[in-house]
């Protein structure tokens, strides 16, 4: 009983002191999402079978903040429901740390943030953390930060694997070194960010490892003229792709948020044609691909790289009103390059429909429908069928309680 009494007043002292001095939050995330598919990121073909599967994500999040320092650790468990065993020993099925990051602030403008961390910024189109996938995405880096009027980060990371008697990386990450310059500026009603990217990716040779560099520079607005708001994108890419080519390729997007929830918008990835013999195709890397050209993700969500590109004509309605949300968008895909000499461009056209209950302010019930009305060409860069009736629907329920806050 009196070790129990220590251990519980030691608990109640160290609280008062967080209170006290720091800040600590504990919390959590619970996400089951059911998804049924015939046609999710390529066609179906004639005979196949539509299919069901559940996976869920689960998150501990802790965070630490004094005066000085903020760390951040986010444990996640993501798996496909059956997957494992119901009389399961740990080994082979370990939580995972998505997140483990501490920010020391040498000034109130000036950081340093280093660890396993998500990289999200502006729109999400080169860098964005992909919270739609249960794993998402992170990065092992360091930042350093300027944060004034204007923000100023300098990022570097350079990856080796577990062996330190050579320079070889065989590892999993798309790049070995990678250094990034992002500025922005904000005014009253806009802002505009600069990013210089320099991506490399290994490759290796008979004499053992060379990286090849490239360059993705540009930019991102944003603006409010009269009741609307207005958004573009412009990057160019520059240098060698991963197995060494040459690379010449660019990126643009303009969009526009009307009054009443309607957004119009056009986006372009330059694409490389079936008789070119330099790659024109541009990559968007590390961003958060399933937000921009449909739902359904047959174009940059692990597909589509150094093909063809795309041009997105797209409207969406978003709407919401009290704990109710619900929101349609269609797009218009075709190609950039040709794909060959007698193909027309026409890709399909997509509709994606949704809507979400907010239950309470920690649980949130969503669901969507969406169809991908194929054109014949489509067939010649994802296969299957394009007669096929091509859908993916889902329906997740998303709960995230602060343990302790």
């Amino acid at each position: 009983m009196k070790k129990i009494s220590v251990i519980g007043l030691v608990v109640v002292l160290v609280l008062t002191i967080s209170k006290t001095y720091a800040q600590f939050s504990l919390s959590g995330e619970f996400r089951p999402r059911t998804e049924l598919s015939h046609g999710y990121k390529s066609l179906a073909t004639a005979d196949q079978d539509a299919s069901l599967f559940t996976a869920q994500r689960t998150r501990l999040n802790a965070r630490y903040q004094s005066e000085k320092v903020i760390t951040y650790l986010v444990l996640q468990d993501v798996r496909t429901w059956g997957s494992q065993a119901q009389l399961v020993a740990n080994e082979d099925y370990a939580t995972s740390v998505h997140q483990a990051w501490v920010e020391v602030f040498f000034t109130p403008e000036f950081s340093l943030k280093a660890g396993r961390q998500e990289l999200v910024y502006d729109d999400h189109r080169i860098f964005g953390n992909v919270g739609w996938a249960h794993q998402a995405r992170s990065h092992d880096l360091a930042i350093l930060k300027y944060q004034s009027e204007i923000s100023l980060h300098l990022g570097i990371a350079h990856h080796e694997n577990t062996n330190p008697t050579n320079n070889i990386f065989d590892g999993n990450d798309a790049y070995k070194n990678l250094q990034f310059v992002w500025v922005n500026k904000k005014w009253d009603n806009s802002s505009l960010s600069l990013l210089a990217l320099n991506n490399g990716i290994p490759q290796l040779t008979v004499d053992g490892q060379e990286v090849n560099y490239s360059q993705t520079l540009g930019g991102h607005t944003r603006f409010q003229l009269g009741q609307f708001n207005l958004a573009a994108n412009a990057y160019l890419q520059t240098g060698k792709t991963g197995n060494g080519s040459e690379l010449n390729a660019y990126n643009v997007l303009l969009e526009a948020t009307c009054p009443r929830g309607i957004t119009w918008g056009y986006e372009r990835l330059s694409g490389t044609a079936y008789d070119d013999d330099k790659n024109k195709s541009f990559t968007p890397l590390y961003g958060t691909n399933h937000k921009f050209n449909g739902f359904m993700d047959y174009f940059y969500v692990g597909n589509h790289a150094n093909n063809v590109g795309l041009n997105d004509i797209y409207a969406k309605y978003n709407y919401s009103k009290d704990q109710w949300s619900l929101n349609a968008h269609i797009h218009y895909f075709s190609t950039a390059a040709k794909i060959s000499a007698d193909a027309s461009n026409y890709l399909g056209t997509e509709l994606d429909l949704g809507a979400g209950w907010k239950i309470s302010p920690e649980a949130k019930l969503s669901c969507g429908l969406s169809f991908m009305f194929a054109g014949e060409n489509m067939e010649l860069i994802k296969g299957g069928d394009h007669t096929a009736t091509n859908y993916w629907s889902w329906l997740m329920l998303r709960v995230t309680p602060n343990f302790i806050k």
